[in-house]
């Protein structure tokens, strides 16, 4: 596809905003299963591709990470579907950095966490449409409070990218009724990959860690 097919394509699926109008333009018509397994592959594939090269060429990815390793304390959030993300960010940032919290509303309220932000915190929330408020509403308090920002968001024109001092965007065009995981989940393995990489002590982190989870049998292999 040309860079104006896909632009056209990218348009199209951001018009359908919910996942009852996905599933009647792209799903109503019946196909056979291998017809439509080959669809999402070829769409998957060229998503990832895309956003991945978007995000090589403008930075963000490593912008993101040098503001969550700078960070005193990093927290996480994220609500409706996006807690998935940010609850896989918060657990593999966790292994190598210190100082990782999940906000998830329940063990770790918001309330709390905004009670006490500091200018050495860093928020990273998780963003995709349809947009949850709770979401928007956290980051927005959490930056007027003093802390840092990073989005991972959908579009650059998403409520989080006017807050956040640093956005990454990242597509979610699909070939099914819900929008594509694989780019957002690709994202957060590249952000978790390079924040550990650059902390000083992300190895001793993780030496200590696997020694842990050993003593205490956590895994069947152990």
């Amino acid at each position: 596809m040309t860079t104006g097919d896909l632009e056209l394509a990218h348009a199209e699926n951001r018009r359908l905003s919910s996942p009852g109008e996905r599933f009647g333009a792209r799903l109503q018509r019946r196909s056979s299963a291998e017809a439509l397994q080959q669809k999402v592959i070829e769409q998957e594939t060229r998503n990832l591709a895309e956003a991945l090269e978007r995000i090589a060429a403008d930075g963000s990815a490593t912008r993101a990470a040098a503001a969550v390793v700078a960070a005193r304390r990093r927290f996480v959030t994220g609500y409706g579907k996006s807690f998935a993300y940010a609850s896989l960010l918060a657990t593999d940032l966790s292994a190598g950095l210190s100082h990782v919290t999940l906000v998830d509303g329940a063990v770790v309220r918001a309330l709390d966490v905004l009670s006490e932000v500091s200018q050495t915190d860093v928020l990273v929330a998780v963003s995709l449409r349809r947009y949850r408020r709770e979401t928007v509403v956290v980051a927005r308090h959490f930056a007027e409070a003093g802390g840092a920002v990073v989005a991972i968001t959908d579009d650059a024109r998403a409520p989080l990218a006017s807050i956040a001092a640093e956005t990454i965007v990242v597509r979610t065009d699909s070939a099914s009724y819900a929008d594509s995981p694989t780019a957002v989940a690709a994202v957060v393995h590249l952000l978790t990959t390079l924040a550990t990489a650059s902390s000083k002590g992300a190895r001793r982190r993780l030496a200590e860690r696997d020694r842990l989870s050993h003593a205490l049998g956590n895994y069947l292999e152990d």
